[in-house]
């Protein structure tokens, strides 16, 4: 797997263009919503947030009404138009694991970077650094035994690193610098075996006609969502 970073800022950049910069998927606003059952639940809106792989900045108009807001990808073409969309935010293009700051925030913000990164231990340890003692992390990353076992997934593109976790995983790199709050998945979804017929696309519509997301929410409950996500307390 090519990991050269102009590679990964090619791919990054086309995914980004092609996709997040114009329709959001079921998959984003779920995670959307729960940051910001998040950080609502935090009481605060004068908060110091940092989005760490913000991509097209989708969220960010989300993480404003909570305080200022710093945004850092890896595409800067990407952020270019990010900033004309959303001029509130400081957008920072890079390499994240190369970023310098003296900036301590209260809140990270990481939504599906962890598995495309080289070196996840390194990864966490860097958000952790960028915390204030007692700082919140609250990630998304893509749940490894559902998209493995229950999804027909693309093979990895030149630049698009993958390694999925799944929640055995995250906790272990977690808990070396956070005290884990919450643990959750979200966004059942499934395209092959048994679980398409309750979690695929058509069947979903057919179900939420009868039980609403009532079928939808006991599969996330039970690790079934796509979406594995943590909220975490700084160490």
């Amino acid at each position: 797997m090519d990991q050269r970073i102009e590679t990964q800022q090619a791919y990054w950049t086309k995914w980004n263009a092609e996709g997040r910069e114009h329709r959001l998927s079921d998959i984003s606003r779920d995670q959307q919503d729960v940051v910001l059952g998040w950080l609502k639940a935090v009481g605060r809106t004068n908060l110091n947030i940092i989005e760490v792989g913000c991509g097209a900045g989708w969220l960010c108009p989300t993480l404003t009404q909570f305080g200022r807001v710093v945004a850092t990808d890896l595409c800067a073409d990407v952020l270019s138009r990010a900033r004309e969309r959303f001029p509130d935010v400081e957008f920072i293009a890079g390499d994240f694991m190369a970023l310098d700051s003296d900036v301590k925030y209260d809140v990270v913000v990481t939504l599906e970077m962890l598995s495309h990164v080289a070196d996840q231990d390194a990864f966490i340890a860097k958000l952790a650094g960028m915390l204030k003692p007692g700082g919140l992390l609250m990630l998304a990353t893509q749940n490894r035994p559902v998209l493995q076992d229950h999804n027909n997934i693309p093979a990895p593109q030149p630049g698009q690193l993958r390694r999925w976790v799944d929640k055995t995983e995250l906790e272990t790199l977690l808990t070396r610098h956070f005290r884990v709050r919450q643990m959750l998945t979200v966004t059942p979804n499934a395209s092959k075996g048994a679980m398409r017929f309750v979690a695929g696309r058509k069947a979903k519509k057919v179900i939420r006609a009868i039980a609403g997301r009532v079928v939808e929410r006991r599969l996330a409950a039970a690790g079934f969502g796509w979406t594995l996500m943590a909220l975490a307390e700084k160490i």
